[in-house]
């Protein structure tokens, strides 16, 4: 519900004794803060303002789907395509009391199974206890609204104070090898260890990586890793989430009204994205604030011949390497696929070699009128402080800042967050914390002349089967 990083004023004091998670660099404790360490505590503390402290005694004092009431504003029998329909929730508490403070997370969206369209509406929190809900009609038809209660805003508290607790939520466990002899040993983004520790670290961009050094094997010796959760929880007391708060509302009729529409401007890079920035309709995308280009195979195999592209990230972008062969016929067209250095969060063992930081990748990129590159980051960064996060955002636009002045026609296109399942463990890897990595990186690139794929809004827009409400922990312990 939180649609911008730069708030001026702080609506409740935030409590004195909670810390920001920005760790400082073990080798630099005596220098003054960097360029970047400061602008990541800024960005940190704008985030805290988001998140006053919300003290409850007993769950039946936070926000409750089935108390709280949605009025339609200036209701219609029939409703044109293009207007605005807008919604009044009042929240309230399991004992109907009402509730005087904002903060719960939201998440809006109207649907026509029918026409296999989707969209998602705009929520504005007054941070007293009510919000506007904002649907703009784009299509004709019998339209459903729904508006999830994902977390309430105790919960969302606890989630963000659970989130900066610290880096133990996963544990990673490094393979070194010298000849045929191997050993597996702790490593991770920091190590609270006495024993010797093999120092990953990148000066350039201020990253480190550690790992208990083995006995008998010197540090070059790292070659793979993996991960695993760790056995903790921060939070305890159970309470459902996404539960739906507008069972009653029926369906409205919207008409096409005979009005014309506005000519939009082609799409192009370095556009401002608004809420929402498009919507699904028999399953196609359309952008609501431009002209975007509808493209057929074969305006598809144009486009991308003789380019090279670069797609750097997790594994919502290595899934594009399975679709564009669908679509693709031609050749001419390079392909390269390689995932995002530390964090990186799987079961399964895989090679470090050749691995490298996004932003030494697009450095080591000459580029050119016929060169793209596709990043996205945000997926495995979910379990570690935000501030993580934060500053390989930062070394990511620094490193685009570079390319642009080499080669100032090479086309750079971000790829954002992407929800997940509704069934996920929300306080490692639940969508709280994604929407958090969203509305940074969109903040982080304003005004850098890159394109954009919306991927969250796109998520949000698709029709999914209606899930029973899920029970978590939300008191932080």
């Amino acid at each position: 519900v939180w649609s911008a990083l730069n708030l001026g004023i702080s609506i409740h004091p935030w409590n004195p004794s909670l810390k920001s998670s920005c760790p400082t660099p073990p080798l630099s404790t005596l220098k003054p803060p960097t360029e970047t360490e400061l602008r990541i505590r800024g960005i940190v503390e704008k985030l805290n303002q988001l998140f006053p402290p919300r003290p409850f005694t007993h769950l039946n004092t936070t926000t409750s789907a089935k108390h709280s009431t949605v009025t339609i504003l200036n209701p219609q029998d029939s409703y044109c395509r293009g207007d605005q329909l807008d919604i009044l929730l009042e929240t309230r508490d399991h004992l109907g009391h009402r509730k005087h403070y904002g903060g719960d997370f939201l998440r809006a969206r109207m649907s026509s199974p029918t026409l296999k369209a989707g969209a998602s509406g705009k929520v504005t929190d007054f941070n007293n206890g009510t919000y506007l809900v904002s649907f703009t009609l784009f299509w004709e038809g019998q339209v459903s609204l729904s508006v999830l209660l994902i977390h309430p805003s105790e919960g969302v508290l606890a989630l963000w104070r659970a989130r900066s607790q610290g880096y133990d939520k996963v544990i990673f466990s490094g393979k070194f090898v010298n000849g045929i002899a191997h050993v597996f040993t702790e490593c991770g983004l920091t190590l609270n260890s006495s024993t010797e520790l093999c120092t990953y670290l990148d000066t350039r961009y201020e990253e480190a990586f550690y790992c208990v050094k083995p006995p008998g094997f010197p540090c070059e010796a790292f070659t793979h890793m993996n991960s695993r959760n760790g056995d903790l929880s921060y939070l305890t007391v159970k309470s459902n989430v996404r539960v739906e708060m507008m069972k009653h509302l029926k369906h409205i009729d919207v008409s096409q009204c005979n009005r014309s529409e506005k000519i939009k401007e082609k799409c192009q890079h370095g556009m401002e994205i608004p809420v929402p920035s498009g919507y699904t309709l028999q399953e196609k995308w359309v952008t609501t604030f431009c002209n975007q280009t509808q493209y057929d195979t074969a305006k598809i195999n144009n486009c991308l011949k003789g380019e090279l592209v670069y797609l750097l990230g997790d594994s919502t972008l290595r899934q594009w390497i399975y679709y564009l062969p669908t679509v693709v016929k031609k050749r001419h067209i390079q392909i390269q696929w390689r995932k995002h250095s530390h964090p990186f969060v799987t079961y399964q063992l895989y090679s470090l070699k050749e691995e490298a930081y996004i932003p030494q990748e697009i450095d080591q990129i000459p580029g050119d009128k016929n060169t793209a590159i596709v990043f996205t980051i945000g997926q495995h960064f979910r379990p570690f402080p935000t501030d993580v996060f934060i500053q390989r955002t930062i070394n990511v636009r620094k490193a685009v800042e570079r390319l642009f002045l080499r080669s100032p026609d090479t086309k750079v296109i971000i790829k954002t967050e992407n929800i997940r399942e509704m069934h996920i463990e929300a306080e490692r890897l639940g969508d709280f914390h994604g929407y958090i990595q969203y509305l940074v990186m969109k903040d982080i690139f304003k005004g850098l002349n890159v394109g954009v794929i919306d991927a969250w809004d796109m998520n949000i827009t698709q029709l999914m089967p209606p899930d029973p409400p899920q029970e978590f922990n939300y008191t932080r312990t």
